[in-house]
């Protein structure tokens, strides 16, 4: 590694230790929190004692014992086709968050190649976190379309005037695998479908305490982005939880529902 790149690398770590610090305090400061235990929808999180491997076809055992949930909320549609159906799965151990997608498609379609790109415009499974059941004006996002493309980020959410800050250099390592049924970027033919698998280290969720977690609750958000005609940039919208009366926007950390982690 050069020196300027150590310096780089080192400036953004700073940034973001000042970004934690400064938005937890704000947060904590306030006499009220958005988000209260017991009226927000809760996911358990089964605890995983396999050796997962991110290749997107859930065949370890434990996948079984996953809660299944489905993707009710859509926004952003043009017809009824467009709401397309969603699974999702999540399991957890003392190292790493496992998430899985499973994805009806008639129209499998991702163009975005570069990381941190808008890969939110494409067929795009995105996961929101904030480690903490409380509400904070920031959380964790990953994105990640079809190809394995990434976009993650913090976000500070409505920092300043109302606008949300999205800090693109945090680049957590974290595994992405994929499976599709059907030909990508082809508006010809008829699609199946497609499976997301995250590995999510625990220690991507800088600056939070993420040991012993059993019993404990996290805030989250699941989020699916739909997109089927490639030389269109519309798509779709749907999420695990409701977002309420926030119109065109999933990313209010007060309106994200719960993970609580289960021993088993």
């Amino acid at each position: 590694m050069t020196t300027l790149r150590f310096l780089y690398q080192l400036q953004c770590e700073r940034i973001i230790v000042f970004v934690f610090f400064f938005s937890s305090t704000l947060a904590f400061s306030q006499t009220q929190k958005e988000l209260v235990l017991g009226e927000q929808p809760i996911y358990k999180v089964a605890k995983t004692k396999d050796s997962i491997i991110a290749d997107g076809k859930m065949d370890e055992p434990s996948w079984k014992n996953a809660e299944i949930r489905t993707f009710d909320y859509f926004f952003r549609r043009d017809k009824p086709a467009d709401e397309q159906k969603t699974k999702f799965r999540m399991l957890w151990d003392d190292k790493n968050l496992y998430l899985f997608y499973e994805f009806e498609d008639s129209s499998l379609t991702a163009r975005e190649t570069q990381h941190d790109g808008r890969t939110y415009l494409d067929d795009c499974a995105e996961f929101f976190c904030l480690p903490i059941p409380d509400s904070l004006d920031m959380h964790f996002g990953f994105e990640v379309n079809i190809p394995k493309v990434k976009y993650d980020y913090i976000v500070l959410w409505q920092f300043h005037n109302n606008r949300s800050i999205f800090i693109s250099s945090y680049d957590p390592q974290y595994e992405v695998g994929v499976t599709y049924d059907g030909t990508l970027n082809d508006d010809t033919d008829i699609d199946k479908g497609w499976t997301m698998e995250y590995i999510i280290p625990l220690t991507a969720f800088r600056g939070f305490n993420t040991r012993n977690l059993a019993g404990k609750k996290w805030a989250f958000q699941a989020v699916r982005q739909d997109r089927n005609l490639v030389d269109d940039t519309f798509r779709s919208t749907s999420t695990l939880f409701p977002t309420y009366d926030v119109i065109l926007d999933v990313h209010p950390p007060n309106r994200f529902g719960l993970m609580e982690f289960i021993e088993n």
